[in-house]
């Protein structure tokens, strides 16, 4: 598995600025949208839990489950940004992740921010 395939976060083309942070340096605030969010949840695959359990057995990383969830958290990521677009956002402030357990047949992965609209300062 190359390195491309444990990254995310969004491409150079995106037309929604996603950042983690309070503010943007060189923008300003012109409007607060308010809170977006993308959620998606995943079911395990068979193959891969068998893998797991046999892994854990004599420890390492799972990287078929690490796989799985960095695709988890992108398709989560795009939703987001999604949700920002059609209410006339232009970035989402805050972003951040939340990742649980859902009933024991998967992993529920939240993305979520404060969709806003910038301008250079």
């Amino acid at each position: 598995m190359g390195m491309e395939e444990f990254g995310g976060g969004q491409s150079d083309k995106s037309d929604i600025l996603v950042v983690t942070t309070n503010d943007v340096p060189g923008y300003r605030v012109q409007q607060v949208i308010g809170e977006v969010f993308g959620l998606t949840v995943r079911s395990r695959h068979l193959g891969s839990q068998i893998g797991a359990g046999l892994k854990s057995l004599v420890g390492g990383e799972l990287k078929g489950l690490t796989k799985t969830l960095v695709e988890t958290r992108n398709q989560a990521m795009e939703r987001l940004v999604e949700q920002a677009r059609v209410r006339g956002a232009n970035a989402v402030l805050m972003m951040r992740f939340d990742v649980t357990e859902a009933a024991d047949v998967g992993t529920e992965v939240c993305a979520y921010g404060t969709a806003v609209v910038i301008s250079k300062e």
